[in-house]
């Protein structure tokens, strides 16, 4: 059974990323599942001690036995600490009128923790705000990058406030992978029932009026209202100019490659788009 799986720490983003995966468990008629990962750097299961150095110098072998039991013991701390963040998702997505609900909780780290799911999993949603995240760089979980460039199922990253969506705008350059993406836009509910924008940067040329005309006839079968688009400037700026021109709630993108669009969501320019990200962004695979 496929489900949507929500990642759940002690950040910010928290609420939201639980009301926007209850709202895609209900807009996708797809069980949810609640995960709360624990690292395996920072909270090892079993913390191991370097004793060397420490022949003949009792006290010191005591300090360390005590640092291994003061790690064990805080390590014990934050598995409690997620049973009670996934208690309180819980309750909060079955609020929101998620029936069916699982809770999964991982000694690892969030990546492999995800691609091990990726069988069972439609859609994961993440924070754009992580628990991990510094004060100076509030945007960006510092795995957020790894954990896109490492699974192959589509990614929901929530900002902070939950505002139900209600439009979406799809970033489109006329690769056969971007027409891939089009593809599985048409086969999911994530999307359906909202108007859907189709928006291209680069010059306004007919080759790419007829790209945009195929993909509009691949998505014909949603039944929603298409606009197409096409604007001239530099990827990131420009199509969140469009959107908050048209007051768009979601913006869908492919992941990696050689062409513009897809060039930016690599490297640094990765981490300007989610700096600057104020609303959901779905990065599909």
């Amino acid at each position: 059974m496929l489900r949507i799986v929500a990642c759940i720490d002690g950040s910010q983003a928290a609420p939201a990323v639980c009301d926007y995966a209850a709202w895609a468990s209900r807009h996708m008629d797809t069980p949810l599942m609640l995960m709360h990962v624990l690292d395996e750097e920072r909270y090892p299961a079993e913390p191991e001690l370097d004793l060397a150095g420490s022949i003949g110098l009792g006290s010191r072998e005591h300090l360390l036995d005590e640092l291994a039991e003061l790690d064990r013991k805080r390590a014990k701390l934050a598995l409690e600490h997620g049973h009670h963040l996934l208690d309180e998702a819980e309750a909060r997505v079955k609020a929101a009128g998620v029936a069916e609900v699982v809770k999964r909780q991982r000694h690892d780290n969030l990546t492999e923790s995800l691609v091990a799911l990726e069988k069972e999993s439609r859609l994961f949603v993440l924070g754009l705000h992580g628990e991990s995240s510094s004060d100076r760089d509030v945007h960006v979980g510092s795995q957020l990058e790894t954990v896109l460039r490492s699974v192959q199922r589509s990614v929901l990253l929530v900002p902070e406030q939950f505002v139900q969506p209600k439009s979406a705008m799809l970033a489109f350059d006329g690769s056969a992978t971007a027409f891939r993406g089009v593809e599985l836009m048409a086969q999911s509910p994530v999307l359906k029932g909202m108007p859907l924008h189709l928006v291209m940067i680069g010059a306004d040329t007919a080759d790419r009026w007829e790209q945009l005309k195929k993909a509009e006839q691949m998505l014909s079968e949603l039944g929603v209202e298409i606009t197409l688009a096409i604007r001239a400037g530099d990827v990131e700026p420009t199509l969140h100019a469009y959107q908050d021109e048209h007051d768009i709630d979601i913006l869908v993108m492919g992941a990696y490659g050689h062409s513009r669009i897809r060039q930016f969501l690599v490297g640094s320019t990765t981490t300007t788009m989610l700096k600057t990200a104020k609303k959901p962004l779905v990065v599909i695979r």
